[in-house]
């Protein structure tokens, strides 16, 4: 990951992911819940 600073710096770090259910794993593979949303929404 990495996170930016109110002070423009850029501090980077591990995470770890827990996907817990069928849901959050399309949300991770359409890179995020916005993107999952506005997919569906044009498929529509």
């Amino acid at each position: 990951m990495k996170a930016t600073k109110g002070d423009g710096s850029v501090v980077s770090f591990d995470a770890i992911v827990r996907v817990d259910t069928p849901g959050e794993a399309d949300y991770f593979r359409n890179g995020g819940i916005l993107q999952y949303v506005l997919r569906s929404l044009v498929s529509a």
